[in-house]
């Protein structure tokens, strides 16, 4: 797949590129026809010749493939990264974040969570249902609770009351019998 976000089209270049048998070439190119993300066409009658073509599926691929590329260099590449994504005008080196197309921000398990969508099944539903309970409930319990430190300190202060209220009443009574 990625000669193909390279710009090749043609089965010598990706042969070329991947530096494998014609045979196993062959059967990944129809693999990626079959699932939609290349596109066969002849560009040659005699002899018969065909390209691959990046469909928008295999367009949309794209992001993933940065991803991937992202997450191996940062956890993959002690010694540092082999490929990396740079910026084609200024030459300098990217770091890809996936964002909501939306709002712009930054896809972190914090701020976004999955939910079933308008095609999940029952059992889809029910699932997320449960995984979005317990992660609400993780969330909450992780929050500090506003007020807290005025409640401990609420809280100290009377039971220091009590106990100062305590030693006087013991000190009066001390007091009263010697």
């Amino acid at each position: 797949m990625l000669p193909a976000l390279h710009g090749f089209t043609r089965f010598d270049e990706f042969q070329k590129s991947l530096n494998i048998a014609p045979n196993m070439l062959t059967r990944r190119l129809s693999a990626l026809v079959d699932a939609g993300l290349l596109r066969r066409g002849r560009y040659s009658e005699r002899p018969p010749r065909y390209e691959y073509i990046l469909t928008e599926m295999g367009r949309d691929f794209r992001p993933v493939i940065v991803a991937m590329f992202a997450w191996g260099n940062k956890h993959f590449a002690p010694e540092g990264a082999s490929v990396l994504l740079i910026d084609r005008k200024t030459r300098a080196k990217a770091d890809p974040v996936l964002v909501d197309r939306k709002s712009g921000r930054p896809l972190n398990e914090r701020d976004y969570v999955f939910a079933a969508g308008p095609a999940a099944s029952e059992r889809t539903r029910r699932r997320y249902a449960v995984i979005n309970q317990k992660q609400f409930a993780a969330q909450q319990s992780s929050k500090p609770v506003r007020g807290s430190l005025q409640g401990r300190k609420r809280r100290a202060s009377c039971y220091r009351s009590t106990i100062q209220g305590r030693n006087r009443r013991s000190d009066h009574g001390a007091a009263a019998s010697g």
